[in-house]
């Protein structure tokens, strides 16, 4: 009985790593194409804290805004405008800013793989 409860269990283990495999490779590849898309380097999609200089960046705020991601309550008010940023650099609303705070891989997934152009920031 022992032995197909381990089983049952490096069943669901083997099933939630493969999942969170799959779900890295998709993020890796949407930042790539919004990386490019957006006149930067690919290749920075695969770097933790610098491809998030660079959805920075590509939203047209300054770089030193990561250090407000790391402060409690003050995160998601920034979250949001670096978003807000990232939505207007690609000729979308405010409403699809909304989207990506609550879906953010699949609306940046959007970005990344539909027609419309990098305008550059507004804001700097």
């Amino acid at each position: 009985m022992e032995e197909i409860m381990f089983s049952i269990l490096a069943l669901g283990i083997g099933t939630i790593i493969t999942i969170s495999v799959l779900i890295l490779a998709f993020k890796i590849i949407t930042l790539w194409f919004l990386f490019e898309k957006g006149g930067e380097a690919g290749w920075i999609s695969f770097i933790p804290i610098y491809n998030t200089i660079t959805i920075i960046r590509i939203a047209g705020k300054p770089w030193w805004w990561i250090f407000l991601l790391f402060i409690p309550i003050v995160n998601i008010v920034f979250l949001v405008l670096i978003y807000d940023g990232l939505s207007k650099s690609f000729e979308k609303t405010s409403g699809f800013t909304v989207g990506l705070f609550f879906l953010t891989i699949i609306f940046m997934a959007i970005i990344a793989f539909d027609k419309s152009k990098f305008q550059g920031s507004k804001d700097f």
